[in-house]
């Protein structure tokens, strides 16, 4: 029986930790790094060896995965000083998990190249709380075979996974998916909040909704959190910013006009000047309870999902 491969994981955040929890559950051999020692101490508990530097991980593994909070950020790891790309044996490979956009990942694949290293990028989406579960959902871009030879960790860590063409394909599709969540949570703030003022018990709104045409998988999920006032997402009024950027400059190349995620991105500047950049991302309903002087709480809803 073949042996499974060994991964060095870097970037031990809400999503990274979770997915890399997810592989070592899948009985592979996982070696990390974060500069938060309680995330490496957390995940060593359940199994992993702790790295002292990317490229000391990538050293001992021999393949990479990276989940990090932006493309400067994926870059500094990838070819700094003591990053990946001087760990990792020539032929093995770097599976990049964060968001970026198209020539961002681009880029970065033509620097692994030039060292021997291939890549395969492989967002997710679908939210932390189902990477916890190991049922979010990939979307890679990259060589098919490269695919197959990972397969089994990305299924290890991912319910489903979509190869959808060469590198750049997934960082296209997941700025689409994540502009139209945004889209879809405004939206449904602004639907309980017509409900609220129709004098509709909200809990009933809720269901109502989810059994409609109107339904949608940000009302299912975030919804639940803003009824309940926690708003506790996992993801922030910076991130969500920072995707519809990518969105954005994808149409302005393309000549494309995004009427609503024009707005939806004015809107959710307005939500990080109320309550900052950290805010989690499902308080942009909140401008709408500040603006009419009420709230949308109702019982029975849970704080984290």
């Amino acid at each position: 029986m073949t042996k499974p491969l060994a991964y060095a994981f870097v970037g031990l955040g809400r999503l990274g930790a979770n997915l890399a929890a997810c592989l070592l559950r899948g009985g592979f051999e996982v070696v990390v790094h974060d500069r938060n020692p309680e995330a490496v101490e957390c995940l060593v508990a359940l199994g992993a060896t702790a790295a002292s530097s990317p490229s000391d991980a990538a050293a001992r593994a021999g393949n990479a995965i990276t989940c990090l909070p932006s493309p400067k950020v994926s870059e500094a790891v990838l070819i700094g000083p003591e990053g990946l790309l001087a760990g990792l044996p020539k032929g093995g490979s770097w599976i990049e998990m964060s968001t970026n956009g198209r020539d961002e990942i681009l880029r970065l694949a033509d620097l692994a190249a030039e060292a021997g290293i291939y890549t395969l990028e492989c967002p997710v989406t679908g939210g932390v709380h189902l990477a916890a579960e190991g049922r979010i959902t990939a979307l890679v871009g990259g060589d098919p075979a490269l695919y197959q030879r990972h397969r089994a960790a990305i299924e290890a860590m991912c319910a489903r996974s979509f190869l959808m063409g060469p590198i750049g394909s997934a960082a296209v599709i997941k700025v689409i998916t994540n502009m139209l969540a945004f889209i879809h949570l405004v939206a449904a703030g602004e639907a309980l909040m017509l409900a609220k003022m129709g004098g509709l018990d909200l809990a009933q709104a809720y269901h109502a909704i989810v059994a409609s045409s109107g339904n949608s998988f940000v009302h299912e999920t975030e919804s639940q959190l803003v009824l309940n006032g926690s708003y506790d997402i996992g993801f922030t009024m910076d991130l969500a910013l920072k995707d519809l950027g990518f969105a954005l400059a994808m149409a302005r190349d393309g000549g494309v006009p995004l009427d609503l995620a024009e707005r939806v991105n004015a809107i959710f500047e307005r939500g990080k000047a109320a309550y900052g950049g950290d805010a989690w991302s499902t308080m942009i309903v909140k401008l709408l309870e500040d603006a009419t002087g009420t709230d949308l709480r109702a019982p029975g809803f849970p704080a984290k999902l």
